[in-house]
């Protein structure tokens, strides 16, 4: 069970200890996969080290009209024609729930908390996709009273309300309004809520005055050009009242830029700099995701490179097992976002991210191009007793060293994207 963190910047177990999100965006997965695959999928993602699936149950691709692997839609027409939020399909073992079910239980078994989107954003906004739209106020809050108190005995839950669209029009914050009221009703409040707004954008912008937000989620996205997602968690942090904020969609791996394959894919490195750019901005978690994965693609093409099942273990997301191992044994919460611990930091490829953790005496910075960088030394007591290294992109020791200047350099290492480093500098 999550809660917000005393410190109101992170969330943290029961016993109070800090959790850092480590997400992917499985979007599909009640949809696309069978109970095998799932188990398949979840058993690979818990040993990398990542903590939350997000996913949905009225899913994006055709999840209104196109049935699950048993041959089970979400939910019955109504009497107007159209598929009617307030009566969801439970008949059966294998019902479109109870699928459901079986995969937030078989997360819940391997120590992982399913973000659970109730519906795509299409369903109550079709700015683009599939739709229909389906929601009013009325039903949206049957039907998330219905699922809280379906899903309240699990343990393992966050809602995410929204589903990548803008809220443009009265009627959607009533139906978002009137679905969170509904989830809080069956669930009994026992699960934390946010939102999932549509690229480069926040939940912020929309309902960080609501009452049922628990945490602000970006979504950095995948176009370009783009503002830097930490550029993003720093403007949230400025916003009354506190809330954490976690970015749930960044730039996908293998996905083209700007979604277009002209422009080339997103690669590991873009990636891991992201969610370590995150991570010292102050962040209270970052979502990975690979173009096949939250799409569950059986079958390659130019816009979906690769399968699934094949795309599970590309570079970026074995990388989290890195990250992963970081923040159990660096609490986050003691973390202090800095933008100046090197001189001359600039925006764009080479921006320096760095946190101070004072308790410690220490601080760590991601050096995105692993190329030289003088500290800044008013940020740093003196004198500096300790100068350490990694990969991020495989825990690998990194040489490292001061020169007298107080610029940090990496013999032997020419530097450039996908060389990023962090670097730990400790003093008395």
């Amino acid at each position: 069970m999550l809660r917000i963190h005393p410190n109101r910047r992170y969330l943290a177990d029961e016993a109070g200890k800090t959790v850092w999100l480590i997400g992917d965006t499985a979007w599909e997965l009640f949809h696309r996969l069978n109970r095998e695959e799932a188990v398949r999928y979840l058993d690979c993602r818990a040993e990398q080290g990542f903590n939350l699936i997000q996913c949905v149950i009225l899913a994006e691709l055709n999840g209104l009209t196109e049935p699950n692997a048993y041959g089970r839609l979400p939910i019955l027409t109504g009497n107007e024609g159209l598929p009617d939020p307030a009566r969801p399909d439970t008949a059966g073992p294998y019902s479109y729930f109870d699928h459901v079910e079986f995969i937030v239980s078989a997360a819940e078994e391997r120590g992982l908390t399913v973000g659970i989107l109730p519906t795509w954003g299409d369903k109550f906004n079709r700015l683009w996709g599939a739709g229909p739209e389906i929601f009013t106020p009325e039903n949206a809050r049957i039907y998330g009273r219905w699922l809280g108190n379906r899903l309240r005995s699990h343990g393992n839950i966050l809602w995410i309300l929204g589903g990548d669209r803008p809220l443009t029009d009265p009627a959607h914050f009533a139906v978002e309004d009137a679905l969170a009221e509904g989830l809080r009703e069956g669930d009994g409040g026992r699960f934390l809520m946010t939102f999932h707004p549509s690229g480069n954008a926040s939940s912020a912008d929309y309902v960080h005055d609501r009452a049922w937000l628990d945490f602000n989620m970006i979504q950095s996205g995948h176009g370009l050009p783009t503002d830097l997602s930490h550029v993003m968690i720093a403007r949230d942090r400025e916003r009354e009242p506190v809330k954490p904020v976690m970015d749930g969609e960044q730039r996908y791996e293998d996905h083209p830029k700007n979604f277009d394959p002209k422009n080339g894919y997103f690669d590991a490195a873009d990636v891991r700099v992201t969610m370590w750019r995150n991570l010292f901005a102050g962040a209270a978690g970052d979502t990975y995701g690979h173009h096949a994965v939250w799409s569950m693609r059986r079958s390659a093409e130019r816009y979906f490179p690769g399968t699934w099942e094949d795309a599970l273990r590309r570079p970026g997301a074995e990388s989290v097992r890195v990250i992963s191992a970081f923040v159990k044994s660096h609490d986050p919460a003691l973390f202090e976002p800095v933008t100046d611990a090197v001189l001359h930091n600039e925006e764009g490829a080479n921006c320096v991210a760095a946190v101070m953790v004072p308790s410690e005496r220490r601080a760590h910075l991601l050096i995105p191009c692993g190329i030289p960088e003088r500290l800044n030394p008013e940020c740093f007591p003196q004198p500096l007793t300790r100068l350490t290294a990694f990969s991020p992109a495989d825990g690998s020791t990194v040489d490292v060293k001061l020169a007298e200047n107080g610029t940090i350099l990496f013999p032997g290492r020419c530097g450039g994207h996908g060389q990023e480093v962090v670097v730990t500098v400790e003093w008395e």
